[in-house]
């Protein structure tokens, strides 16, 4: 049963429970929670397939820097020299509420989770109880690896990335290094690939991953984005005989937009948001330790929000129901004891992909050949300058969109090309490639003429 705490019900119509989210740390959820979460990823496997569909597109527009196509949008490594069409960082995080309202669609009450990559690293932890995400590696056949690709982040390496005030600074090493890169490589299996979501663990990896910008845009709530629309949210992708919508990445800089709150060492504050019943006909926030609510939490009149605590909740001033809403306080006493447990779960592996590559982070570059670290300026207009980390003997091959070889310079002992006379070349898109002495190709770049 459950106890009441506190109580408003004004002129309000009951609708059907639905949900928004308080993640929390996996370790943070109840039994009944972390039951639901996987009994909810098998019913999604199971059914549409969000998994799969999900993991295709992450591996169609994963990363097209190699590639002699420059005018494909793709979705990794576009920090530092293109900003232009980074969105890494939002594109996840509606990646992440994607997934957590098809959750939801099953369970109004369970949210998304994160795993601390920086502190839980043990192949024994909790997280791979076969109650957890450990069956999903011989159900779905996901040949997992842990620990033995690579190392975790340690704690300092999240802390690092606080004291970065530049958000494309932020945003570049946060994905590039040890605190994303990590748990992809440490994990094996399908998590190194461009393929990653077909494991769930991906999921409660990005969500951490989403609760390290929550937390930075916290303290410098500067993030922003020169796209307006993000591939797969770009207002024509549909899955399931339903188009998903167009998503401005400005418009998710703050997680209360999607009515996402992040709750953490026993305490979740719902703050600054005005319930509006966008995503659900009804607004349920529920965590199993103290939840604080005020400071400008709003609940208008005509929505409809429920706060469901297994242990506290704290009303401080700022929290307003008007008149004509529905609200809800209450403790769930019963902690979902008397709920369904768990489910059958189905063998169902993914079909094996040929030939399928490991990611190439920027750590993996084992041998000592050159790397990139700048092209400028791009887009350009008469000349471009590149950067190596290293003098090396070369050459520089320029190609238009159809392919077509346009220029070539050769460059002997030199950390620096400058390839100049551009300016008689059509505005557009080019592939300027580096080739090693030994004919190997060591860079390929996409690049702008204006």
């Amino acid at each position: 049963m459950k106890t009441v705490y506190t109580l408003f019900i004004l002129l309000g119509l009951v609708m059907d429970v639905e949900a928004q989210s308080i993640r929390k740390n996996y370790q943070e959820m109840t039994d009944y929670e972390r039951t639901e979460l996987v009994n909810a990823f098998y019913d999604i496997r199971n059914g549409a397939d969000l998994f799969d569909d999900m993991a295709n597109f992450h591996m169609e527009f994963f990363n097209f820097d190699n590639t002699a196509d420059p005018t494909r949008l793709d979705l990794h490594f576009n920090l530092p020299d293109e900003p232009q069409r980074e969105i890494f960082l939002p594109w996840h995080r509606r990646q992440m509420f994607e997934l957590e309202q098809a959750v939801q669609d099953i369970n109004p009450r369970i949210s998304l989770a994160w795993w601390d990559t920086s502190i839980d690293q043990s192949t024994t932890s909790p997280l791979w109880n076969q109650n957890f995400m450990g069956s999903f590696n011989t159900n779905w056949s996901l040949n997992r690896n842990l620990g033995g690709n690579g190392p975790l982040p340690v704690p300092s390496d999240v802390s690092n990335l606080y004291g970065m005030s530049n958000f494309n600074t932020f945003s570049n090493e946060l994905e590039r290094r040890a605190v994303h890169r990590g748990a992809h490589v440490w994990t094996g299996g399908a998590m190194p690939t461009p393929l990653s979501p077909r494991d769930p663990v991906f999921f409660l990896h990005h969500t951490f991953v989403d609760f390290i910008w929550f937390n930075w845009e916290e303290i410098y709530n500067s993030s922003s984005f020169l796209r307006s629309s993000m591939l797969r949210y770009d207002g024509t992708y549909s899955f399931n005989g339903e188009t998903l919508p167009l998503v401005n990445p400005n418009s998710i800089t703050d997680t209360r937009s999607l009515g996402v709150f992040y709750g953490a060492n026993g305490l979740a504050n719902l703050n600054n948001y005005i319930v509006s019943n966008t995503y659900r006909p009804q607004e349920v926030f529920y965590y199993q330790f103290l939840i604080r609510v005020g400071n400008n939490f709003i609940v208008p009149s005509g929505t409809d929000c429920s706060i469901e605590s297994v242990n506290e909740i704290l009303m401080v001033p700022g929290f307003e129901a008007t008149s004509g809403s529905r609200f809800l306080a209450s403790i769930d006493v019963a902690n979902q004891s008397n709920r369904p447990g768990i489910k059958t779960r189905i063998n169902n592996p993914y079909k094996h992909v040929e030939n399928l590559q490991e990611i190439v982070w920027e750590e993996d570059n084992k041998d000592d050949s050159p790397v990139l670290l700048q092209a400028f300026p791009n887009p350009f207009t008469e000349k471009i300058t590149i950067k190596l980390n290293k003098n090396t003997d070369c050459s520089v091959e320029v190609f238009n969109m159809m392919g077509g070889l346009i220029r070539q310079e050769v460059f002997q002992n030199t950390d620096t090309i400058i390839i100049n006379k551009l300016y008689g070349l059509a505005a557009g898109f080019y592939v300027i490639r580096v080739v090693d002495a030994k004919g190997d190709i060591i860079i390929a770049k996409r690049v702008v003429k204006l």
